[in-house]
Parts: structure tokens; sequence; C-alpha cells
């Protein structure tokens, strides 16, 4: 099994350009399933759960052709019904956003349980009853089994704007009879990202951006070309990287208009990075310190649906706060198992008190040591690495599969960056 081996301490500055964004490129990759036409996708992430996407949807018959490094164009005409590999659709949690264009295009569908991190328990009630909501039959026998003979336009009320399942929705609603509306849908930047590419391929959703989506039913949808946005949740790794890093990093090609509450949040620990248009410029000379609350209480940083702090942010914001000055209750709202890998952490001499499956107490700055890990997910491995980098000694960091399922070509960007980290295959 491969894994990382990093030597810490040495100081990291230079440039960097995010990838695509993950969560916008696998809901995207499965709405070609709704026409016969090609699309194509610039700026995708060559990463281990966009390579298996691409491989389910081939053994579906998709005619899969990567035209360059990050622009991939896929073709449904050739598609017709089968069950997708049960194998490869448990190795990824986004083989559960082929049920709404399955249904979409077939009216059928039979698909094994999603794989994906084990951060705890991960709802699909949403799913299930929205697509129940739109006129689908579901049952669970081994397998999520689906059926639905017409789309309907209706109100779908979700109970959590949860992102997979407002994006299964609108894969499924696009071809609906009438008008449908999504009420507490999720509103993130990869969400907004799936409505413009599907409004491009002739779908007509309004609302984008919001919690409010209306979708009025099209028969047809045609081919189109789509550019992925940058993923933030990448820029929001190398900031806190960059703030404990010991130089200076530029990040590029970035949108700082989509990551208002992220710079919010980040500037509790202190972490305030120079935005000059798309570029953020992260100075980590600069001693960090944790902002208190009104009264000197201790603050706190929490996960929750957008545009709060996005849970995915939690792991590497904790690393960053272990070389803050101060004390910061975190509070992951959203999965229980997200703060089981800090037991990493505290190995490598973090001063971190666990409280709960939900919460944890951050005391810094504390001066780390290299340790062997185990990566548990993508974001708790790229957490890993960050402290791998900064620690005395060299680490060896086990199961890097996880962290190459969400970052593309990690190990050379931070290369680039003066990181002195080798792969061991």
């Amino acid at each position: 099994m491969a894994r990382f081996h990093i030597e810490g301490g040495h100081k990291l500055s230079g440039t960097v350009t995010p990838s695509g964004n993950k969560n916008e490129a696998l809901p995207a990759l499965m709405a070609c399933l709704l026409t016969d036409a090609p699309v194509t996708y610039k700026r995708m992430p060559r990463i281990g759960d966009v390579l298996t996407t691409c491989d389910v949807l081939a053994d579906l018959g998709v005619s899969v052709n990567w035209v360059s490094a990050d622009t991939l164009t896929l073709c449904a005409k050739n598609v017709t019904y089968k069950i997708p590999d049960p194998q490869l659709c448990t190795k990824i949690r986004a083989s559960l956003l082929l049920l709404g264009p399955m249904l979409a295009r077939f009216g059928k569908v039979e698909l094994a349980l999603p794989g994906g991190d084990l951060i705890g328990a991960r709802r699909i009630d949403t799913h299930w009853e929205g697509i129940e909501a739109l006129g689908g039959k579901l049952r669970f026998d081994n397998a999520i089994v689906g059926e639905i003979k017409t789309i309907l336009g209706v109100d779908v009320y979700l109970d959590e704007p949860s992102v997979t399942g407002t994006e299964n929705l609108l894969l499924l609603a696009v071809k609906c009879q009438g008008t449908a509306t999504l009420h507490n849908a999720a509103s993130e930047p990869h969400v907004v990202g799936l409505c413009n590419l599907l409004n491009s391929m002739g779908a007509k959703i309004s609302g984008i951006g919001s919690n409010r989506l209306t979708i009025e039913g099209v028969q047809n949808l045609h081919g189109a070309t789509h550019t992925i946005g940058p993923d933030f949740m990448e820029v929001g790794s190398f900031l806190c990287l960059g703030a404990i890093g010991g130089g200076k990093i530029t990040i590029q090609d970035t949108r700082p208009q989509e990551m208002g509450f992220i710079l919010k949040t980040l500037s509790r620990l202190g972490i305030i990075p120079e935005i000059q248009g798309t570029s953020m410029i992260i100075d980590g000379t600069k001693p960090l310190v944790m902002k208190k609350d009104i009264g000197g209480r201790i603050g706190n940083i929490y996960s929750g649906p957008w545009p709060a702090f996005p849970t995915d942010l939690m792991s590497v914001a904790i690393v960053a706060a272990t070389q803050s000055q101060g004390t910061t209750i975190f509070f992951e709202k959203m999965f229980e198992g997200r703060m089981f890998f800090t037991d990493k952490l505290m190995q490598m001499h973090a001063n971190i008190v666990l409280c709960d499956p939900h919460r944890i107490v951050v005391n810094g700055p504390a001066k780390l040591f290299s340790a062997r890990m185990n990566s548990p997910d993508v974001r708790a491995g790229m957490s890993l690495i960050m402290a791998a980098l900064i620690a005395n000694g060299t680490s060896v960091i086990d199961n890097i599969y996880q962290v190459e399922r969400g970052y593309f070509d990690i190990e050379n960007k931070l290369r680039g960056l003066g990181a002195k980290i080798t792969k061991e295959a």
C-alpha cells in the first residue's frame, strides 16, 4: 500500500494552483447520462474518485476520452440499461449520484450501497424521500432498487440541506412533468456549478445559489462544455498550511467571493490572507493568535451547512490551531467520526482534548514530533500531511490513496513549495 515519507521542518514558500472542485466534478460527470450528446469538462481533477467514477460510467457504456491532462469528454449515446458495477460503486460515495440520472434515463435502477470516507453515519434518507416525492418507488434489498414512471413536478421539502441529496434530485427533476421546487436545498458552490452545467445542457433551473431551487422540466438535454470551479477545500487547506509553513505561499486562480465565511472563520485562528484579484497570499512568518470571544471567553469554531464553515475543512483548521497561541473549541456538528483522527495529532504531541465525538479543545502552540500514521479519510489525510510537514523528524503516512481520492498531484504541489516528501508505492 502506498505511503508518504515526509521530512518535517522545512520552510514552505512559492505559488500553487488549486485543481478543480472534486465535489462539483463528481455530480457533473453523472450528468452526462441525461443526454446522448458529448459533454466536455475543463479543469477536471484527475483524482482517484474521478477516475473511479469514469470507470463506473465506462462500464455502463459511456465513452470516456481524456482530451488533455484536465479536459475530459464523455458521451452516453451508446448506454443501455445495466446494473452499475457493485465493486466499483462501493469504492466511492459518489456512486449514489447514479440514482437520479439512471431513473431519469431508464425509469429504473439497482445500485449497491456506496463507499466513501469513514467519518460517521451518512444518511441517505434525503435522497430516498426526495425521489419518492418526485414519483419514484424505492426499496432496499441488499441494494437500492428503484423505478419511476412519471417524474412529477411537485414541491419537495428536504429534511436537511444535503449536498448529494440536492444534486441527485436535480439530476432527476430536470426531466419532470411541469415544475418542481426543492425547498431547503444545499447551496454550496459545487451545487451552483452543477446547476450551471445542467442549464448549459438545456435545463431550466432558477434560484441558483439559494436554498430554494425551481426546476421547469424539459424533455431533452443536449451536450455542453463546462469548466469546473476551483476546489475551495484545497484553497482552504493551502491557507492553513501556508499559515504554519514558515514562508509565504501564493494561491492563484481562486474565487475569494465564494469563501467569505471560510475566511471569517479562519481569521479566528489568526489566518488572514492578503487578497489580490483571484490570488490569496498567506504569510507564514507571522505568529498566529486565536481570537477570544467578547469578555475573554474561549472562542469556538463550528461546522454547518453552507454558508457556514464546511465540515471538510475542520481537520486542516485543527492542525493550524495547534500552532496558534491560545485555546479554541472545535464543534463538529455534522459527522460523529470526523474528530477521531486527532489521536494521531496527540501522538505527535499536539495539545488536544477530545471531549466527545463532536467536540475537541485545542491549546497552542505545540511543538510537533514525527510519527507513523494511517490516513482514515481524504481531509484527515491532508491534515496529517500538514502536521508532518511542520513536525520535527521524518513521518510516514500510510493509506495515502485516501488523500489522492480528493487532492490531485498533491505530492508535486507540495514539493514545489519546498516540502521534502516522497512517495513509496
